[in-house]
């Protein structure tokens, strides 16, 4: 089992019950189990227009190959009625896979890191909530005018 980070988004539609059924599916993907859960937070949206967003990160432990838990991540998205008609659009649910313990890849298809989590509050401070050794005060420092609310 490997320790994955994964960072859940909604703002269409009931967007805590998309992220609170986010956690319960990710619990139920094969070989994978939900260790950790941050707290709901309210975000506006980044790049984009449309309602605030509802985010939160969990932690995982996992024998699903990175490659694997995307496309299984993916799956959650589209049994969630997730289209993607542009960049940054409003969605029902957006799965991000931020971090995989012991992996670096950069491919067509997967880049982790994620290449931009550490610019957004909405990815850092739950992050942080449950897994305070990936965050470092200085990252914390660069997003804290970023509008964040707690739920």
């Amino acid at each position: 089992m490997t320790r994955a980070f994964v960072a859940i988004g909604a703002n269409l539609g009931d967007a805590r019950a998309a992220v609170a059924g986010a956690m319960t599916a990710l619990n139920g993907l094969p070989h994978t189990r939900v260790t950790a859960r941050s707290s709901l937070y309210r975000s506006a949206p980044v790049d984009a227009s449309g309602p605030d967003f509802v985010n939160a990160v969990v932690e995982i432990d996992t024998a699903l190959a990175p490659e694997r838990l995307l496309a299984e991540l993916h799956r959650l998205e589209a049994d969630a009625g997730r289209t993607r008609p542009a960049r940054n659009a409003p969605r029902t649910l957006d799965l991000d896979l931020l971090a995989v313990d012991g992996v670096s890849v950069e491919s067509t298809s997967l880049t982790l890191p994620h290449p931009r989590m550490t610019e957004r509050a909405f990815v850092l401070v739950p992050l942080a909530e449950i897994a305070p050794d990936r965050v470092t005060p200085e990252q914390l420092g660069r997003v804290s005018g970023q509008a964040l609310e707690r739920l």
